[in-house]
């Protein structure tokens, strides 16, 4: 889905939201530039996902979403800015140490390991010592992974991977997950259940940044949201209130899903 903001420039643009009081954020993005060789890519981005909330980025395809959480996760870094995780600068950490520290990044295109078995891919995300207790939580999310535990990855469907890609963010026990279009090209019965995944993670208090195609599906799971336009944060605040017709209209356009 492509999401036409047209020309519309934001009236006022909050600068990132607040995490609440006694609580350190889970993930902060302070003024933050990103660019691919010559081409920026990413504009004075500030945006903030409070601790045991669930966050949306919703923009144009192009706008800079992937980018931001790749450069959330420690896979590209920022040509300025700052990135805190738990309250913790990392700016200078590689992507293993920022895992470590609790972020799970589930990127577009159902990252599996193609070659190995469902088993085997469950193995490799759990910390040791709780294989077991992944493997059992994994399929108990998803079923149809118990029962394709010794079949390589590469011989699922599309929504098969897509959910051995999203077992990730039970096995590794994180504590912010980034999900980067879960929904992407998988039939709507799929797209269901990747909905109720995604709801039923941000019940266990793990903290949530989602970029998802369905705009209003995504919203309508989140606590807060931001919009950007062309690698500019143009709206952030309540995603209720964003779901509201007028404001829904002016930041996402018609024809949004």
């Amino acid at each position: 889905m492509t999401i036409d903001l047209g020309s519309t420039e934001a009236g006022s643009v909050a600068q990132g939201l607040t995490a609440q009081p006694g609580k350190v954020a889970a993930l902060e993005l302070r003024n933050v530039n990103a660019s691919y060789g010559t081409t920026e890519v990413l504009r004075d981005v500030s945006l903030t996902v409070p601790a045991g909330s669930a966050t949306v980025l919703i923009g144009a395809n192009g706008a800079g979403k992937s980018t931001t959480l790749r450069v959330a996760s420690g896979l590209m870094k920022a040509t300025s800015g700052d990135v805190l995780l738990h309250g913790e600068p990392v700016n200078d950490m590689g992507a293993h140490k920022r895992a470590v520290r609790g972020l799970c990044h589930v990127p577009e295109g159902r990252g599996v390991y193609r070659s190995l078995t469902v088993k085997d891919n469950l193995i490799m995300q759990a910390p040791k010592g709780t294989v077991d207790a992944g493997i059992e939580m994994a399929t108990e999310t998803f079923p149809i992974l118990g029962k394709r535990l010794m079949q390589k990855a590469g011989t699922l469907s599309g929504g098969e991977q897509q959910m051995l890609a999203l077992s990730a963010a039970y096995v590794r026990n994180p504590s912010l997950v980034l999900v980067d279009e879960p929904s992407l090209g998988l039939a709507p019965i799929i797209v269901d259940v990747v909905f109720d995944f995604l709801q039923k993670l941000r019940s266990t208090g793990i903290s949530l940044l989602l970029v998802d195609q369905f705009a209003i599906r995504a919203l309508g799971i989140a606590d807060n949201a931001y919009v950007l336009r062309r690698g500019r944060i143009a709206y952030s605040g309540d995603a209720a209130t964003l779901l509201q017709g007028d404001m829904f209209e002016q930041y996402i356009g018609e024809g949004s899903d």
